[in-house]
């Protein structure tokens, strides 16, 4: 008999680590003791309300108006243990109350004392005073300086939702001011979904892998390279359904083996008991060509593979063996970069083609200089294994992310709000969005605000950079996200206005003339499917509680500067919230009904509060990726040029890119742990945190289970710490030439020597936010990142290139002021 799933409530927290508390979750069980339905109430008046957010579907138990539990849906196979920071999410002390404007920015006008914000004070406005300050000021900077003047990217994790996606409401109303500059891609992905639609016709890093099922019956070896699914897939763009552990813990059940190459001994890997084996950071492709030569030279590669389903084979070939270039890229060779003895490399060539091989990449591979070539290698090393399209083998790019290769399941398309002008819905990837009046790569606004009317390469075109005057963020966090964060800063004061829209106030709410308080999704009302590659329920997304203080949804703050211009109407469509979901729902409702199904009405769907499943069939059960092009490369063509994979690209050759040569190359990072060139002696893996989504999340009580002496953690090995002299829960300046940031230190025997861990997400919370270069008090990664782009190519971002020293702090400690409210008048 199973126990109950266990209600979380404010008081309930613990420091359970992440694999100890998401097993715990698990193992109580997907059954539970009786829900309430909606409307039911118990002794007390509560209530019992079905939601969800990026961390799963969860009912809230709801006390006279004030949300008092949180406990995960009976049917959640693995309930993530953020879902403990839902409450406080809510209830923080960092929540923002009420509309602020920036007191220079007030009494002076845009553009005043730039250097001020961050420390400047806010002064309270009227809900009323602040939609006419930010109607009139998109207005005044349109006519001024025309309307790519205005950044409306605002890139971010937004919240789940096919109605209030703050993203695409933010530029559905900045076209009714007559248009913005965008971003084209993303902060995940910059490098990988560029260079990959050359390789394989496909950006394959958001798309379905061969499925878990598959995996498990088939694979006999499986690689998590910089991958790590038990933790990163604690969350979904959509709702988290957690199918990804699913399939780890049924690996781990099947005895099938597991290596995992990571400079850190992941989550992933003590869960299966994985071999590790640890290179240094960014020498990935390295390792990969020492593998692949090896391959060659013994004759392992599948040569029948390469000639029918691939092009650019023998180019590639002359660099591996050494004849373009006169340097073999031998298992010994690749040794010396990655640090892993030749032998093991060689051995690991040998075991990958005597089984059948699934190579699981991660995302951080790429997401560092000249991070294009780890996923083009990746690809490359598989064809050469020749199991690409094969039951169990070949390669998946999702498998760390929002549990790709979870089968997908017979359900409808629930369509989203557009932002385009009269339109309705849409669906697809939000976030590859380019509509705007300029185009900018994403990770490219600092260099943009520092030199506007440059020009830059990007995928084979030219950008001229436009000039940016207002940036407007709803549902994202730059003072997080951005790497370089004090040349950032340094761009910032370029801004006569900056507007955020947030829940709590965040680095980049503290750096902002205008800040609109938000709702979080428990305090409004939509619609959202479950998983993103499962789509196995639509969830309705229940208002938990009333917005707290004077919070206002997205959408309705949208609407009302709209209204300023007269254009509300073209806004809404007429529509009210609950009217938008009653619609998606409809549409869906019909799309179902041309695949044989029946949904309920929707007053019966919203009213019962329960998920509404949709069935599985054997083959989504049982898909391989690329089983169909393997089956007929003719009939199913890849999206290239060549309608194959292309190990080199004539495409990019004709680009006459220096950092990004036509097949896949070993180039010098800027820096990495044992490079040429490279001044700090430690490198930095700035990964994932476990028990926050990015920035989401670090502002709530879930920050007490990780933080060491209130500071971001910094773990360490056991040889680097006694080379410093540096002892368990001693806070350390961590430093290089781009900035510095307090810590705690965590020494512990997962990572690798030479390699420190310092998540990314951490809030920015600089001592002196007047002076770039501040020391960052709480432990901003970001601060000591580098901002420059991968290449030319994807112009995507390096967040995992840097390198740093650690030294024990010794001065006065400052306070950590950025988990509370700023100073108002």
């Amino acid at each position: 008999m199973s126990s109950p799933v266990p209600e979380v409530t404010s008081s309930a927290l613990s420091r359970r680590g992440l694999l100890r508390g998401a097993t715990a979750l698990a193992a109580l069980g997907a059954t539970g003791a009786p829900y309430l339905t909606r409307g039911a109430r118990a002794a007390g008046g509560t209530q019992e309300i079905l939601s969800a957010c990026h961390w799963g579907v969860f009912r809230a138990r709801v006390q006279d108006g004030r949300a008092v539990g949180i406990r995960p849906w009976e049917e959640d196979p693995w309930p993530s243990a953020q879902l403990r920071g839902v409450l406080d999410s809510i209830y923080s002390p960092s929540r923002i109350k009420y509309p602020m404007v920036r007191r220079a920015w007030l009494e002076k006008g845009p553009g005043a004392d730039p250097a001020g914000r961050g420390t400047d004070d806010f002064v309270r406005v009227s809900w009323d005073q602040a939609i006419d300050l930010v109607a009139k000021e998109l207005v005044r900077v349109r006519e001024t300086h025309g309307p790519s003047a205005i950044f409306g990217g605002s890139y971010g994790w937004k919240s789940p939702g096919k109605l209030h996606n703050c993203q695409t409401l933010l530029r559905r109303m900045l076209k009714l001011n007559g248009g913005f500059t965008n971003a084209a891609g993303d902060y995940s992905t910059g490098a990988a979904q560029v260079i990959l639609p050359y390789v394989t016709g496909s950006i394959e890093v958001y798309e379905q892998c061969t499925t878990w099922p598959n995996v498990v019956e088939n694979t006999e070896l499986m690689v998590f390279w910089g991958a790590n699914p038990m933790n990163c897939s604690q969350i979904g763009w959509h709702i988290g359904d957690h199918g990804a552990f699913v399939g780890v813990q049924k690996l781990r059940e099947k005895g099938t083996k597991v290596i995992c190459i990571d400079p850190v001994r992941t989550e992933t890997c003590e869960f299966l008991g994985g071999e590790w084996l640890a290179p240094r950071p960014q020498t990935d492709v390295a390792l990969m060509l020492g593998i692949a030569h090896t391959l060659q030279a013994e004759k392992l590669h599948d040569q029948a593979f390469l000639d029918k389903y691939t092009t650019g084979f023998a180019p590639f070939l002359a660099y591996l063996t050494g004849a373009s270039d006169g340097v073999p890229k031998t298992a010994e060779w690749a040794s010396a970069i990655c640090d892993i003895p030749a032998a093991t490399i060689r051995d690991l060539a040998r075991r990958f083609a005597s089984h059948r091989t699934m190579l699981a990449l991660g995302y951080s591979t790429q997401r560092q200089h000249h991070g294009e070539q780890a996923p083009w290698m990746l690809v490359t090393l598989a064809a050469m294994l020749g199991q690409i399209g094969l039951p169990g083998g070949g390669y998946g790019l999702s498998y760390h992310y929002a549990s790709g290769g979870a089968p997908m399941h017979t359900s409808p398309n629930v369509a989203a709000v557009t932002d385009e002008i009269g339109g309705g819905t849409q669906g697809g990837a939000d976030w590859l969005g380019t509509g705007g009046e300029a185009v900018i790569p994403v990770s490219r606004l600092v260099e943009t605000l520092l030199n506007p009317g440059k020009v830059m390469d990007f995928n084979g075109a030219k950008i001229k950079l436009p000039l940016i005057k207002l940036a407007y963020w709803a549902g994202g966090n730059p003072f997080s996200h951005q790497q370089d964060r004090n040349e950032m800063v340094r761009a910032w004061q370029k801004l006569d206005t900056f507007i955020v829209h947030d829940v709590q106030w965040t680095a980049s709410a503290r750096h902002a003339d205008i800040v609109l308080p938000a709702t979080t999704s428990y305090e409004r009302n939509d619609i959202e499917q479950l998983g993103d590659y499962a789509l196995s329920h639509i969830v309705p997304m229940k208002q938990v509680v009333a917005p707290v203080f004077e919070a206002r949804n997205d959408y309705d703050i949208f609407a009302a500067i709209a209204e300023r211009w007269g254009k509300g109407r073209l806004f809404t469509q007429g529509r009210t919230e609950m009217e938008w979901i009653r619609y998606f729902y409809e549409g869906a409702k019909i799309e179902s009904r041309a695949k044989g199904m029946e949904m309920p009405i929707f007053d019966v769907f919203w009213s019962n509060n329960q998920a509404l499943a949709f069935p599985l069939s054997e083959e989504q059960r049982d898909f391989v990726r690329h089983a169909a092009f393997r089956a007929d490369p003719l009939l199913n063509a890849l999206g290239t040029a060549s309608g194959k994979i292309e190990i080199y690209s004539k495409n990019i050759e004709k680009m006459g890119y220096d950092d990004c040569p036509p097949h896949p190359t070993w180039m010098e990072p800027v820096e990495r742990l044992g490079g040429p060139t490279t001044k700090y002696p430690l490198a930095i893996a700035a990964n994932h945190p476990i028990l926050r989504l990015h920035s989401q999340l670090c502002g709530t009580v879930l920050r007490k289970s990780y933080e060491v002496a209130g500071r971001e953690p910094c773990w360490m090995h056991p040889r680097d710490a006694t080379e410093r002299g540096l002892a368990d829960g001693d806070v350390v300046r961590v430093f290089n030439d781009r900035g510095q940031i307090l810590a705690g230190v965590k020494i512990t025997e997962v990572m690798r020597p030479g390699v420190i861990r310092i998540s990314e997400g951490g809030w920015y919370d600089p001592v002196d936010a007047r002076t770039p270069g501040s020391l960052c008090s709480y432990g901003d990664v970001n601060n000591l990142t580098t901002g420059i782009a991968t290449s030319r190519l994807s112009q995507g971002n390096c967040g995992q290139t840097a390198m740093a020293e650690v030294e024990k702090y010794t001065g006065p400690l400052p306070r950590v002021t950025v988990f509370q409210a700023p100073a108002a008048g």
